[in-house]
């Protein structure tokens, strides 16, 4: 009999040689520079991470942005706000249109800066001096104050809600013209400058009321300006209603330290907000924030709004598409996994992890696919038993709870390689950073396993979900693989076209973003 080492050697010679070292030093495929743009548009969030910090991903986007065409550029910043909801990143890339391409920048800028942060991100990284210029410059200054300028009172309060810069400081910065007696009071008021007092808002009128009584109704602001007051559980109760979806939801622990679920009607009021099908909808949270909500809310906050939780976490995957055929998901669970999801940054670290969302992303996968096949990985595979039935949240915790080794993305693989098994779709959710299967020469290890596996299944197709911006793969994109990068509602979508045969890659999906 032939020597089988000497022909399987031959046979990874017609795949594609590893062409870079990955951050953990493995050998990895480099990602293509549109590929490599817009996988850091939906991942990177401009801090420290486990194999890089925040300046070596800074300087990673700034060069990537200028191997590409400013279109895409383009096309990258809005499908990151717009479809991978992320906020530095939009912001970065839309700075740097107004020196590479600044009429391109005016189209962009008015689709991803959309709220009062993203216009005080947007100002903070114009005058970092880290796109090329250390000042806004007459077509940025003038963005700027078009969007004042249109902004209601209720959008340029919000945008009042935050430092480093302050809205107060943007209005000294690039002086909006007011355009009736009421801005003009209002932008006095926020710099501190003389201003007509019965000229004021309404409700900046109602809150320097209040603030000399603090004891009567809540003026109509936001409620971060209200919480530095000693306020009374039922203020707290009506602060509450007064909270957007997403604020609600981070603020049940102080809602319960401050005894407002002691109020009667609020406990009934907060869990039917946070279970409300049409606003779930219009708020789209991530669902691992959800899960992570879950699992931090104190014993003071009622069952019953923990249970209008889990009803939101359950109808947030409701989107989740059935995958045809014999599905398996590779959940990484290996020690960089529990690194946060979103980096280490001084004062704003999330408390979610990388595991958190591969996890949730097995365990969603399974919920909509009741035969699908979970192969945790770190080191070599993990022997965890799901139960389909169960709920999201508890199958998520059961994978998070395990692993913390080295990453072998190619085990799962070749585990399925030595069963002989069937199968249609594999997902790979990942860090990417794999180097216990390193190989000195040819080929990833990835792609030497999918090979067998292709060789028994010609239909099958591999999605590796990237969710870290480290910038390379373990498995090169062609017909049959796809890399996608973040986790929002539109990898789900990208997952399900690519395995029915609708789209040939995820880049095809960000060219298709209008700008």
């Amino acid at each position: 009999m032939a020597n089988k080492n000497l022909f399987a050697s031959a046979l990874s010679r017609f795949l594609p040689r590893a062409d870079t070292i990955n951050q953990a030093g493995g050998s990895a495929y480099a990602y293509g520079p549109e590929a490599k743009l817009a996988q850091l548009a939906v991942t990177g969030t401009l801090a420290d991470g486990f194999y890089g910090s925040a300046e070596t991903q800074l300087a990673d986007v700034v060069l990537a942005a200028k191997d590409v065409d400013p279109e895409w550029v383009a096309k990258c910043a809005v499908y990151s706000r717009q479809s991978g909801a992320m906020k530095d990143m939009p912001a970065l890339l839309a700075a740097y249109l107004t020196v590479a391409d600044p009429d391109l920048a005016v189209r962009v800028f008015r689709r991803v800066i959309d709220n009062g942060r993203m216009l005080r991100t947007f100002v903070q990284i114009m005058r970092s001096g880290q796109v090329g210029r250390a000042s806004l410059g007459s077509r940025p200054k003038r963005l700027v104050r078009e969007w004042l300028e249109t902004a209601s009172t209720a959008q340029l309060m919000q945008a009042a809600t935050g430092n480093d810069p302050s809205l107060a400081d943007i209005v000294k910065m690039v002086h909006p013209a007011p355009a009736t007696p009421e801005r003009r009071a209002f932008y006095g008021w926020l710099i501190g400058k003389p201003y007509d007092v019965a000229a004021l808002p309404a409700e900046i009128a109602a809150f320097e009321a209040w603030k000399r009584a603090p004891d009567g109704e809540l003026p109509p602001v936001p409620f971060e300006w209200l919480t530095a007051f000693p306020l009374v559980a039922e203020q707290w109760g009506a602060l509450s209603a007064r909270m957007g979806w997403q604020a609600l939801r981070m603020n049940l622990n102080t809602l319960a330290r401050h005894g407002a679920f002691g109020v009667a009607g609020v406990t009934k009021a907060v869990a039917a907000r946070l279970s409300d099908p049409a606003a779930i909808a219009r708020v789209r949270p991530m669902p691992y924030l959800l899960m992570v909500a879950l699992d931090q809310v104190g014993d003071g906050v009622p069952l019953a709004v923990q249970a209008a939780l889990e009803s939101a976490l359950e109808a947030s995957l409701a989107g989740v598409p059935k995958l045809e055929g014999q599905v398996v998901v590779c959940p990484d669970v290996s020690g960089s996994m529990r690194s946060p999801a979103t980096g280490v940054r001084k004062g704003a670290t999330s408390k979610v992890r990388c595991i958190d969302i591969a996890a949730l992303v097995a365990a969603a996968v399974l919920r909509r696919n009741s035969n699908a096949r979970v192969i945790p990985f770190e080191c070599d595979v993990v022997d965890l038993k799901l139960d389909p039935h169960a709920r999201v949240a508890v199958n998520a915790a059961k994978l998070a709870a395990v692993g913390g080794g080295g990453t072998n993305v190619s085990a799962p693989l070749a585990l399925l390689n030595r069963e002989r098994a069937q199968v249609d779709t594999v997902v790979i959710v990942s860090d990417n950073e794999s180097w216990v299967d390193a190989r000195r020469h040819g080929a990833t290890a990835t792609m030497n396993e999918w090979n067998k596996l292709k060789a028994r299944n010609p239909g099958a197709k591999l999605i590796c979900i990237d969710i870290q911006p480290y910038g390379s793969t373990q498995a090169k994109d062609r017909a049959d693989i796809m890399n996608v990068g973040g986790f929002t509602d539109a990898v789900f979508d990208a997952v399900a076209r690519f395995a029915k045969g609708e789209t040939r890659d995820w880049i095809g999906i960000v060219q298709n973003t209008e700008v």
